[in-house]
């Protein structure tokens, strides 16, 4: 980001290159609507752009991008119908992806299981309240850490573990059980 900050575009090629598909996948399960998600994607690395020449090292890039997507996803939800994100009080650390991996992977069988579960995941996910849901996508597709998170959101990082912590239990149980 440095490097484009003071003029390489092709700095810019390499971030969105790196950082676009988490990116959309973070803000399409989050406001559940393809169309929403790749406009709030687009205005996300407008504001990158226009903000590039005031750009100030103050947190890991991937930090900053992502803060400007919640930012950009907070308004989306004050002008919309369901309004902002509730804040929720409770460590993953069990990675609720590992399940749907494995080393069998190629076998038919396993293959069928595998999309059932990342079916069921995916309509599990999109069950999670907001904040909840914000917090799982941060750290399983941007793979930001606990401090990243809270500093992407603006939420203290107990607030930040107890939303993980939730989500993970929630994800874990539905899987578990198949409701």
């Amino acid at each position: 980001m440095l490097a484009y900050r003071d003029g390489d575009s092709r700095a810019f090629e390499s971030l969105y290159t790196r950082h676009k598909a988490p990116l959309y996948r973070y803000l399409v399960r989050q406001c559940r609507e393809p169309a929403v998600a790749e406009e709030l994607f687009q205005d996300v690395w407008m504001n990158l752009i226009r903000a590039r020449t005031r750009y100030e090292v103050q947190a890991r890039f991937t930090t900053y991008l992502y803060r400007m997507a919640h930012n950009r996803l907070i308004d989306h939800y004050r002008r919309g119908r369901s309004g902002v994100p509730l804040s929720y009080d409770d460590d993953p650390d069990d990675p609720l992806m590992e399940r749907i991996a494995g080393p069998d992977a190629m076998q038919p069988d396993v293959q069928t299981d595998r999309a059932r579960d990342v079916q069921r995941l995916l309509a599990l996910l999109a069950e999670l309240p907001e904040a909840q849901r914000e917090a799982f996508l941060l750290r399983e597709e941007a793979g930001l850490t606990l401090e990243q998170i809270a500093e992407a959101t603006g939420v203290p990082p107990e607030t930040t573990k107890s939303r993980l912590r939730y989500a993970v239990a929630k994800l874990r149980q539905g899987m578990e059980t198949g409701d």
